[in-house]
């Protein structure tokens, strides 16, 4: 004989049970290998930093000599100080060599020796020929050039502190 099948309750939709979430994924690298990525790359970062760093504090006399040379600039301007500021560019050229140059051999330097120097250290040159020439009578003479000498001098000047090299 057959035994009555027992009653089997329906399955319900309350019934049902949330999935629980997964828990959460960290983001922190879980291999060494991202540990000395991430160490190198901060490391390359900060080398980066530093070289980029010694070479603007190497460059600080280039700034400073381009500030005075616009302070010469706008001072040609004034007739009152005019003769000033013409006879104080040669002693800022003179300067800014000796900001990185050796005094010994610089220093006493004149003429067309301290012309042929400066055009040593600037590849296009134009001290020995060119604007650059009026430095020595600047210097050592008059000092009465004119309106387009002078800027041609003023433009080779600036090109050539952003763009010497050590002799």
């Amino acid at each position: 004989m057959l035994l009555p099948a027992a009653k089997v309750p329906m399955a319900s939709i309350a019934d049902l049970k949330d999935i629980p979430p997964p828990p959460p994924v960290s983001y922190m690298p879980q291999t060494a290998g991202w540990w000395v990525l991430g160490g190198l790359i901060l490391l390359g970062l900060l080398v980066f930093a530093l070289l980029k760093w010694r070479k603007w504090m190497r460059n600080r006399y280039r700034r400073e000599a381009q500030a005075e040379l616009a302070a010469i600039e706008d001072a040609l301007v004034d007739p009152a100080r005019r003769a000033d500021a013409m006879a104080s560019i040669p002693a800022l050229v003179k300067r800014t060599v000796l900001a990185w140059a050796p005094r010994q051999p610089v220093a006493p330097m004149s003429g067309d020796a301290w012309l042929r120097y400066l055009d040593g250290t600037y590849a296009q040159g134009g001290f020995v020929q060119g604007p650059g020439r009026t430095l020595d009578r600047l210097a050592y003479g008059d000092g009465a050039i004119g309106n387009d000498e002078l800027a041609s001098l003023m433009a080779l000047l600036h090109r050539w502190i952003d763009h010497h090299v050590r002799a």
